[in-house]
């Protein structure tokens, strides 16, 4: 959706102007276009909590609501959004103390085990790959999300999680790799 105002097609750099200066309207607009995005990053990233993507959204907008002067409009409206984002998941992470890079193998499989002796139909393929993805550490996860949900440039996500790019790539094979290791036994059940 184009936020339109006297015929004038604003951008969310623009938005976010409008909304230092106090235009509820504007806000309105920004809330409509990432909402949903937003949310959804939120729940993959927060083990499938619909409260917690419910709260972490809330609060992300509240952020912007609160301090909308702290978006600086040299760069991209939606890699800042996002990065703020990813900061609230880095918080939770350590409130949580979840620091560990992938849970044990056993835990994985028995949690996937039921699909073993399964057909598994195409559309199931896309649930059981972040079955599984949920099964990476954030790092790993965050970087898959951005990158292969989002659309994101590696340029891009370097800069949301702020990391070098090379590390960025790093973590996408990885977590490729990772995933094509779990997820093996369904290459025989699923005709691509």
């Amino acid at each position: 959706m184009i936020f339109r105002r006297k015929n004038k097609v604003y951008t969310d750099s623009e938005l976010m102007r409008q909304i230092v200066l106090g235009d509820q309207a504007a806000f309105g607009e920004l809330y409509l276009r990432y909402k949903s995005r937003m949310y959804y990053y939120f729940y993959r990233m927060l083990g499938n909590s619909t409260d917690l993507a419910n709260d972490f959204l809330q609060e992300l907008f509240m952020k912007l609501i609160e301090k909308p002067e702290s978006y600086n409009p040299a760069y991209s409206f939606q890699t800042w959004l996002y990065s703020v984002a990813n900061n609230q998941c880095k918080n939770e992470y350590r409130r949580r103390e979840v620091r560990k890079e992938y849970q044990s193998a056993e835990a994985l499989e028995h949690k996937l085990d039921y699909l073993n002796d399964s057909q598994v139909e195409p559309e199931q393929l896309v649930e059981k790959v972040f079955q599984t993805l949920d099964q990476l550490g954030e790092e790993h996860r965050s970087a898959f999300l951005l990158r292969y949900r989002e659309g994101f440039s590696i340029r891009e996500i370097a800069e949301i999680l702020e990391l070098p790019e090379g590390t960025v790539k790093s973590r996408l094979f990885n977590a490729k790799k990772i995933l094509a290791e779990k997820l093996n036994y369904l290459k025989d059940e699923v005709e691509f």
